[in-house]
């Protein structure tokens, strides 16, 4: 076996579609438009969500609430189970988690929840803590630092 051997599977390659290329080719003439029409047209690109020149869906439905989609802060958020792994004493930082893959992304910033249970004395550093994660960290003699972003 060389590399002068490897060829694609058989069914996998096909020729390009050479349209409006005379009768013969069988896209000849309208080249697969068909006949007259916005779309048989060159240039023709419809919108995203056009519906025909009826209101569509998107503007039709009302919009209720408030979306802060623009200022929101993404957290990546840990659980105080996951922070058992560690040796008692240690100093768990988000470039840390990063590291250990328990979290993918830093985002802008890291939270630590209360969801399990941690039994050493850690010392936490995140940008947020929910309030029971705080007093867990802190009942068994860890410490909890927040990053200021």
């Amino acid at each position: 076996m060389g590399l002068h051997n490897l060829k694609p599977a058989r069914g996998s390659v096909r020729d390009r579609k050479r349209v409006g290329r005379g009768p013969g080719s069988g896209l000849g003439k309208t080249a697969g438009r068909g006949e007259k029409g916005q779309k048989s047209r060159s240039g023709f690109s419809r919108k995203v969500g056009f519906e025909g020149g009826q209101m569509p869906l998107h503007r039709r439905i009302p919009k209720r609430g408030f979306n802060n989609a623009r200022f929101r802060k993404e957290f990546a958020y840990v659980n105080l189970g996951r922070l058992e792994v560690f040796d008692p004493g240690t100093i768990v930082t988000p470039e840390v988690l990063l590291k250990r893959g328990m979290i993918r992304k830093l985002a802008d910033g890291v939270k630590v929840l209360a969801k399990g249970d941690l039994t050493k004395a850690l010392t936490v550093r995140a940008h947020r803590f929910s309030a029971k994660a705080r007093e867990r960290i802190t009942g068994l003699g860890g410490k909890v630092e927040v990053i200021e972003a």
